[in-house]
């Protein structure tokens, strides 16, 4: 497979407004986990993950039977599934957030997956409610389909990253709310309140999401001051020095506007090593705010410097 088809172009402009539209899909199906899953620390209960063909709530409660929703990026379709064997489905194409909302509900309900969510979306500055939402309808399945391969390659990278950790760690999951996948360290060490003040999210949230030290990363499909698809890395708080660290690769900035480094993904897709160039910036962009921030680096990490070695076999 091509360096193109593995990390395919991406262009923010190209498919801003299918984007802006299954971003709201998304809310909604994140909402229903929301709404179903018992509330784990830093809201690692709502969040979606890559899969083989598109993307999972993961299985989710609802009395003593199971259920999940999957969108399917090969296929085009998003599914319910039940442990009792049964689904139902229908077409991801052109379509509004509210008649996707009203077909994802009646064949929840069909199912007798019964839910009701709170139908306002998160994190965005104008939200409309889902059920009312005629504005967002455009949907192109051949760049929903490149985002998905974006994540599923971020995956496979992050998942590298991600092991040669062995402190409080995140998931490597997508939160719906930006929306970005995202993999989370933890210093161990509580951190000052977080000053909240994100588009519609509760600062409760906020702040227990920032209760302790990270140093953090992830993949965004861009907006906004940054008009472009774009790898991130930041820590809470942010430590003195931080912003003038020196990280690779040489593409790689910090952006006063968001305050955190950013790695232009087409630096990364048009690289010659691509994994390679996404590794060095998670990891000097990670070392600086642990140096910086005076983290226990021996006994978190895996590496030649840590009494926790990774076995041979």
């Amino acid at each position: 497979m091509t360096t193109d088809q593995t990390w395919p172009d991406l262009p923010l402009d190209a498919w801003r407004d299918t984007y802006a539209t299954l971003h709201m899909w998304l809310q909604i199906a994140g909402k229903v986990r929301l709404a179903q899953t018992p509330w784990l620390n830093h809201s690692w209960h709502v969040t979606l993950y890559p899969t083989a063909s598109g993307l999972t709530t993961s299985p989710m409660p609802h009395g003593d039977r199971t259920f999940q929703i999957d969108f399917d990026f090969v296929r085009q379709q998003v599914c319910v599934h039940t442990s009792d064997g049964r689904s139902l489905g229908f077409p991801l194409e052109p379509q509004s957030v509210a008649t996707f909302y009203r077909r994802l509900m009646e064949a929840m309900a069909a199912l007798g997956v019964h839910v009701t969510i709170n139908k306002k979306p998160n994190e965005v500055a104008e939200p409309i409610p889902f059920d009312q939402d005629e504005t967002h309808r455009a949907y192109d399945a051949e760049y929903a389909a490149r985002f998905w391969r974006v994540l599923l390659q971020t995956t496979r990278v992050f998942t590298t990253f991600r092991a040669r950790f062995i402190g409080k760690v995140s998931p490597i999951h997508l939160f719906w709310g930006a929306p970005d996948l995202a993999v989370t360290r933890f210093s161990g060490r509580p951190a000052p309140p977080h000053r909240g003040g994100i588009p519609n999210l509760p600062d409760t949230v906020a702040r227990e999401a920032y209760s302790h030290e990270v140093s953090s990363a992830g993949f965004w499909p861009g907006g906004g001051p940054i008009p472009y698809a774009a790898f991130y890395s930041y820590a809470y708080p942010e430590p003195a020095g931080f912003a003038d660290a020196r990280v690779q690769p040489a593409e790689a900035f910090y952006s006063k506007d968001l305050g955190e480094f950013l790695l232009p993904y087409d630096a990364v897709r048009k690289s010659p090593r691509p994994d390679d160039a996404l590794l060095a910036f998670l990891q000097s962009t990670c070392d600086a705010a642990a140096d910086l921030g005076k983290w226990d680096r021996a006994a978190l990490e895996r590496g030649t410097n840590s009494k926790f070695q990774i076995p041979n076999s």
